[in-house]
């Protein structure tokens, strides 16, 4: 009974453990100190990522526009942090911005599509799904318009070194995402908001009788999802040293098949940060083992819409499960006259 609650609790994370260790003894560098640096580097802006949607899942949402958020932050900080020798500078008279200033204008406006998405789910009872898939279309066409559908590049040396730079040998981008990481850690366990969000997921008719304001929790979380996603695609445009329309395209499924994987439920009121890191270092170390397994990049897409599949498949099974032995217990307790 523990081994079968083990397997379904963790089983794709094993699955895709045992895989890395085989790509471990099969490959000599896998576990080099370099590639486990570059994993941690790949992961850090993804993971940031993950903990904005892991807000929207715990209280039974999700956000689909995620990944076009952090590919429009990322054409807005990259626009606004050109060299000013660039041949092809999208605003050739705008004088050296402060990096800062630029990071809390592509936070602000990112923030305010987290705020349509917030309002639209709370106050238009528009499923979550539905609304942010709206609006992953909204924030693409801006992108577009915006960008006029061009390559960004030439990015300013201290734009660049806030990704590829160092501290004591520990990556920059390893650094802010543990800072960002411990933030939402204490936000989910020591916050009024946190508790708000575990009870909405839970019961949310249940919550707003316990005086709980309900739609503006949820304008907060869509809100703060938005804010992360900006800073990831601030920090993914810095790593990458160039940007496009097609930043983050496809980010929001990873980080829900990361969060899923690492036990956020998509059917509400579970989840945890640590979860949310687990997951994607998992679906990372995924990524690196079929990497150094030599398999073709178009394969390696096919094995990462499976994992989506099995990994939410697997938590709707627990849920599932829990219920059954829910109504067991009852009939146990009360027999017939349940009918």
């Amino acid at each position: 009974m523990i081994l079968k609650k083990l397997l379904l609790d963790n089983g794709i994370i094993i699955v895709l453990l045992i895989l890395v260790l085989l790509t471990g003894i099969l490959k000599d560098n896998f576990f080099s100190v370099s590639n486990l640096k570059n994993i941690s580097v790949n992961a850090a802006a993804r993971v940031i990522i993950a903990f904005g949607v892991s807000g929207c899942l715990i209280t039974k949402g999700t956000d689909l526009s995620a990944g076009r958020v952090v590919g429009l932050a990322s054409c807005i900080a990259g626009t606004l942090l050109q060299t000013v020798d660039y041949s092809a500078k999208f605003y050739p008279n705008l004088p050296q911005l402060n990096i800062v200033v630029v990071l809390l204008i592509t936070v602000a406006i990112c923030a305010i599509f987290g705020l349509i998405n917030g309002w639209i789910i709370s106050y238009l009872n528009v499923p979550a799904f539905i609304g942010t898939l709206g609006m992953q279309l909204v924030v693409y066409g801006i992108c577009l318009v915006y960008t006029n559908a061009t390559p960004i590049g030439g990015f300013r040396p201290d734009y660049t070194n806030v990704a590829n730079g160092a501290f004591l040998h520990i990556p920059y981008l390893f650094i802010i995402a543990l800072v960002v990481g411990l933030i939402m850690w204490f936000i989910y366990n020591m916050t009024r908001h946190g508790k708000y969000m575990y009870a909405i997921g839970g019961n949310e008719a249940a919550a707003e009788v316990s005086g709980v304001n309900v739609k503006k929790t949820k304008i907060w979380i869509y809100v703060t999802a938005a804010i992360l996603y900006a800073v990831a695609g601030f920090l993914l445009g810095a790593k990458s040293g160039g940007t496009s329309v097609n930043m983050g395209q496809g980010y929001e499924l990873e980080a829900i098949a990361a969060c899923t994987i690492g036990g956020v439920s998509v059917n509400g009121g579970i989840g945890r940060i640590s979860g949310c890191v687990i997951g994607v270092l998992v679906f990372e170390l995924l990524k690196s083992s079929m990497q150094f397994l030599g398999i073709n990049t178009n394969y390696q897409y096919i094995v990462q819409g499976i994992v989506i599949v099995v990994a939410i498949a697997l938590d709707i099974r627990k849920i599932y499960s829990k219920e059954i032995i829910k109504v067991k217990v009852l009939e146990k307790n009360f027999g017939t006259f349940l009918y």
